[in-house]
C-alpha cells in the first residue's frame, strides 16, 4: 500500500473526490459506525493534528501505543476492527451527514504544514510533519475503504 502525502494538493483532491462519493445511504463493510458517524470520527483525528482537540490517553495506552507508533504511517494497511480510543467513538451519537461531510471537507482542504501542531502527540509523542501527513492520510483512507470509496 502506498502511503500518500496529504500536504500534496492532488492527494487532498483525491480524498475530497472520494468523500464526495459518499451518500447518507452508503453502507459500511465492517465496524459499527454509520457513514455520518465515520465522517465525525475522522474530524477528531485531524483536530488532534491541528492541536484543537486534546486527547489525554491513559497510562496503559501511553505505555503500549509507542510500540505500535510506526504502524500509524508505514505502508502496511491497518486491520479492520482495530480498537478505537474511547473519546473518538461516535457510535450511539446521532450525526447529520451533510453537516459532518462539510466539516470534514473543510478540515481536509486546510490540512497543511502550517496548520499542524508543533507539540508532541498526546499519546504517540513527537511526530514529524511527514508522519502527521502520512498518519492522517492513512486514517482517512482506512475509513473511506471501510465505506467502499
Amino acid at each position: 500500500m502506498e502511503i500518500k502525502n496529504l500536504f500534496n494538493n492532488s492527494v487532498k483532491q483525491e480524498l475530497i473526490e472520494r468523500i464526495n462519493k459518499l451518500t447518507p445511504e452508503t453502507q459500511r463493510k465492517w465496524g459499527k459506525m454509520n457513514v455520518a458517524q465515520m465522517l465525525a470520527h475522522l474530524q477528531m483525528q485531524i483536530e488532534v493534528a491541528y492541536g484543537t482537540r486534546i486527547v489525554k490517553g491513559n497510562l496503559l495506552m501511553k505505555l503500549l501505543v509507542p510500540l505500535f507508533k510506526k504502524s500509524l504511517y508505514n505502508e502496511k494497511p491497518w486491520k479492520n476492527g482495530l480498537p478505537t480510543e474511547k473519546t473518538f467513538i461516535t457510535t450511539g451519537e446521532s450525526k447529520d451527514f451533510e453537516t459532518e461531510k462539510t466539516k470534514l471537507l473543510g478540515l481536509v482542504e486546510k490540512f497543511s504544514e502550517s496548520t499542524i501542531r508543533d507539540t508532541p502527540h498526546p499519546v504517540f509523542g513527537k511526530m514529524t510533519m511527514e508522519q502527521w501527513s502520512h498518519a492522517t492520510w492513512k486514517h482517512i483512507d482506512h475509513h473511506l475503504r471501510q465505506f467502499g470509496v
